[in-house]
């Protein structure tokens, strides 16, 4: 049995049900991160964890005990909203102190462990500090540390960063992870944005309309998405209706143009079926490593800094190319006719069945 272990747990309420069937397992010291967008049910999941919202079925194991029964104050539990919910009328400190004080510890204890927490997060000489006198990510920090202070045996994480400003928010992402992977704590993370999750996590759940779309690392989502939408959420896509012509060998028609993907697809001949592309994949110019070579016209160039962002229309379709900026290679003028190189390998098949075999949109 996994450390933490959900098993079909259902949420509704009324005749709603915003988290269906969510089953997972989740390794001691490993770094879970629930992804998706805004009423996909991620937050709802964390609460039944958290023992703040009460399953509709299923069960929750956290050590090898079922928690489901037990209030949240009795699952050592550690939580981080995004709002920080730090006490304005107590200092750092008495913040970070403020669960072990709840918990029974200590004096000498609870000031020795409120040291380490000040100290882990950086702020060992803000103690005496209110939270109005601090910066949002320092209380953000604080938020962490009173979470840790009573060394819960799982950490949640409720898209802390939101509020942040970017540069603060990726700082912050790099010091959370580094303090979680210090500790070994157990860890869910929250949240909406795709980079976060990528860059943090040893493995990503896609939730789409309560369910778990896809579970897998980073780079598995990002490059083996299992369904369309997470291909559509996780990075930039081109995403394309093919006609297939010969099922074995990958054989599809884009408007006319034929192409061969090199492996077997879903669908029998004559059905449709989804292929997509990430920008990165589409090289501009012939390859003869690369198996599909197509004529096309710079309609758009987007100057981003490190990248620069391309759209190319090929057969009144629009691809999007990301190439690395290079001072010594200008991105080609709108307008000009050029031709782009794609391997078969890296083609993604998408094959959302609905009724009559076609895929859905």
């Amino acid at each position: 049995m996994a450390f933490l272990e959900l098993r079909n747990l259902e949420k509704s309420y009324g005749a709603t049900r915003v988290v269906k069937d969510f089953t997972i397992g989740v390794e001691e010291g490993e770094f879970i991160s629930l992804l998706g967008p805004s009423g996909c049910g991620k937050t709802t999941v964390l609460r039944m964890v958290g023992g703040f919202e009460t399953p509709s079925q299923g069960a929750i194991f956290i050590d090898g005990k079922d928690v489901v029964a037990l209030r949240a104050n009795q699952r050592a539990i550690g939580m981080v909203f995004q709002a920080y919910a730090l006490f304005p009328n107590l200092t750092v400190a008495e913040n970070v102190a403020f669960g072990l004080k709840v918990g029974g510890v200590g004096r000498a204890e609870r000031g020795a462990r409120v040291a380490e927490m000040l100290a882990l997060i950086g702020l060992r000489d803000l103690g005496d500090r209110y939270p109005f006198q601090l910066s949002g990510g320092q209380q953000q920090r604080v938020a962490l540390a009173r979470a840790l202070a009573p060394r819960p045996k799982v950490l949640l994480l409720d898209e802390p960063l939101s509020a942040l400003d970017a540069k603060i928010r990726v700082s912050l992402r790099t010091e959370i992870r580094a303090i979680q992977k210090r500790l070994g704590i157990t860890t869910i993370f929250v949240t909406h944005d795709q980079e976060e999750a990528l860059s943090m996590s040893d493995r990503v759940v896609v939730m789409n309309g309560g369910r778990a779309d896809q579970i897998g690392t980073p780079f598995e989502i990002y490059n083996a998405p299992t369904s369309r939408f997470v291909a559509g959420f996780v990075g930039t896509l081109n995403t394309f209706d093919a006609v297939v012509t010969d099922q074995a060998a990958g054989g599809v028609t884009l408007d006319d143009v034929p192409l061969v993907i090199g492996r077997r697809l879903p669908v029998a001949a004559g059905q449709t079926v989804g292929i997509a592309l990430r920008p990165e994949a589409v090289q501009l110019g012939r390859d003869p490593s690369r198996e599909v070579v197509l004529p096309a016209k710079i309609v758009e160039v987007h100057f981003m800094g490190a990248v620069v962002r391309i759209a190319a229309e090929v057969a009144g379709r629009k691809f999007t190319i990301d190439t690395f900026n290079r001072v010594d290679m200008p991105p080609p003028a709108v307008g000009k006719s050029v031709e782009i190189s794609i391997a078969a390998r890296d083609f993604l098949i998408l094959s959302d069945p609905v009724e009559g075999g076609q895929p859905r949109l």
